[in-house]
């Protein structure tokens, strides 16, 4: 049967009469049948019936819409086993549109997916690194292109891994969750033939199909000494091997984690038909993928994907639909607060060389006395202790216009007792206005008691709560350009006799990005604050007199 002749006499009954949807029934099942002895040709005529179908759909009666959409969805799933982009689209169809993840995201991430079917979907590439932002999507993206290389070859192992048991444990259970036939994913429509044979949530292993040594989709964590337990003969998919800003800024750390990489993750590589694949923020030019770039150099077979937050035009790359993305307004806002070399790195993706402290003695803004006036506001962060060695760390700021002077501190490790018994006593002295107290640990009970002795004692103190979910180390050094533009802290000479002040600038001028730090609870509390002044800043009203 000629095929092609065939398609091109319904094309034209379809030009002819737009409306009658038997015809373009007749181009599916001939698209279904050609399939068997020309596959692309037979996808390429289905791709553009879906094009039909999604034009038609805008301009016909609404008693005919149902039928083409239908058409429309089963040329999708034909697709879809085949085609990544038909199966995201697809697996989210009988979801509320605001809840999909990538419909609002197609149009930023589709040249990322493109990457992945080049990769694991048309054998065009055997590498593939992917540089984004972080919270645009990325893992979530991995995680459907997991779910997909499992259907498509059940019986072949595939292995995952990063940094820490958590992040794998997620990632497992969001595979779990994707396959759940009882679900609002539909990765049931796609491979029926293909069910979930068993799971081991403890060493993260889900096997489909037939049970087998080595299961479908395998989780690890680097470094764990169990590496040799799993194997990957499809895909080596390798997410944050970078733990913190701690290994990410200590050349050693970073060479230690090559070397691991190296010889043990990537040696789990069965034959030479499995791929690779590496998704990360980027932090320092000697992380895997700065590495990586470098050893597969010239190699046409190895893709470098980076997608920047701001574009040349200084916009978002990321201003997703329904919201959920990442507007011009707030990434100009995260580029103001933060030191450029830290933006380059976690926003654009250029990570640089660095070394040396945070926080410098000389870039330091100083003063030897308050401003001779009344404060705009007196406000306080408290990044709370429990039982243990950390520090209870509170700066308190005055502040004037856009400038916060940091008139006080607590810095002390007693015990929880004492240290709240001091922080009332602060927050009574300075009759500081507003505070927040962070909610994580025994944050939030500790910010009730200080609440409530504050209030005995007449004061007249409002704290808050926050409970932060953000990386500590990133949220640390997110924070460090605003501080050093905005803070104050007093001259040397003015705090000579203070002891609990001169520990405090001791620990924050310490705070090193090239190795490990004894504690970072102090940089932590002016992070904390720098978020609570900017909730000011960005609530600030403008008084205008009356015009009648």
């Amino acid at each position: 049967m000629d095929y092609e002749k065939l398609s091109t006499s319904i094309l034209g009954a379809i030009e002819n009469r737009p409306g009658d949807i038997g015809a373009y029934e007749d181009l599916f099942s001939l698209c279904q049948a050609w399939a068997e002895t020309d596959f692309t040709a037979a996808h390429r005529a289905n791709k553009h019936l879906k094009y039909l179908c999604a034009e038609i759909m805008g301009k016909a009666p609404t008693s005919q819409v149902e039928g083409f959409y239908s058409l429309w969805r089963r040329g999708l799933l034909f697709e879809a086993p085949y085609d990544f982009d038909s199966y995201l689209t697809y697996m989210e169809l009988d979801r509320q549109a605001k809840k999909r993840f990538y419909q609002p995201r197609k149009k930023q991430l589709k040249p990322v997916v493109d990457a992945l079917q080049a990769l694991c979907g048309d054998d065009k590439l055997d590498l593939l690194a992917v540089s984004l932002p972080p919270g645009v999507g990325k893992t979530t993206l991995a995680i459907f292109l997991l779910t997909w290389i499992a259907g498509r070859d059940p019986n072949n192992p595939n292995l995952t891994g990063s940094h820490s048991n958590s992040f794998v444990r997620g990632v497992y259970d969001e595979c779990l969750r994707l396959f759940d036939s009882k679900g609002e994913y539909l990765w049931h429509d796609v491979f029926p033939a293909v069910q979930v044979s068993s799971t081991n949530a403890k060493d993260c292993r889900i096997d489909l199909d037939k049970r087998q040594r080595f299961e479908t989709l395998e989780f690890t964590s680097i470094g764990t000494g169990n590496a040799g337990l799993y194997r990957a003969a499809n895909l080596l998919y390798c997410d944050d091997l970078v733990s913190g800003i701690e290994v990410a800024l200590s050349k050693e750390r970073l060479d230690k984690l090559w070397e691991t990489y190296t010889t043990d993750l990537r040696q789990r590589k069965i034959g030479d038909k499995c791929k690779e694949l590496h998704i990360a923020t980027r932090w320092s030019v000697h992380d895997v993928i700065g590495r990586l770039e470098r050893e597969y150099e010239n190699n046409p077979r190895a893709k470098f994907i980076r997608i920047p937050a701001m574009n040349e035009d200084d916009e978002s790359n990321f201003d997703y639909e329904f919201g959920v993305g990442f507007s011009t307004k707030f990434y100009r806002e995260q580029r103001d607060i933060m030191d450029s070399v830290s933006w380059k790195a976690l926003y654009q993706n250029e990570p640089v060389e660095r070394m040396g402290l945070l926080y410098q003695e000389n870039e330091l803004r100083r003063y030897f006395d308050l401003p001779d006036q009344e404060p705009d506001a007196i406000i306080a962060a408290c990044d709370t202790k429990d039982r243990g060695t950390d520090y209870c760390a509170m700066p308190i700021a005055y502040q004037y216009g856009d400038d916060y002077y940091i008139e006080d501190f607590i810095c002390d490790n007693s015990n929880p007792e004492i240290v709240e018994a001091r922080i009332v006593a602060k927050l009574l002295k300075h009759r500081v206005q507003a505070a927040r107290f962070e909610s994580n640990s025994a944050g939030g009970r500790i910010a009730a008691d200080v609440q409530k002795c504050v209030k005995e004692e007449g004061g007249r103190t409002k704290i808050t709560t926050k409970f932060s979910t953000t990386n500590k180390e990133t949220r640390i050094i997110i924070a460090a350009g605003y501080a050093k533009e905005h803070f104050l802290f007093k001259d040397e000479s003015a705090y000579k006799g203070d002891k609990e002040y001169r520990l405090a600038m001791s620990m924050l001028c310490g705070y090193t990005m090239a190795g490990k730090n004894k504690n970072d609870d102090l940089v932590d509390s002016i992070a904390m604050l720098v978020d609570y002044s900017e909730s000011f800043r960005l609530a600030k009203v403008e008084v205008m007199k009356r015009p009648f």
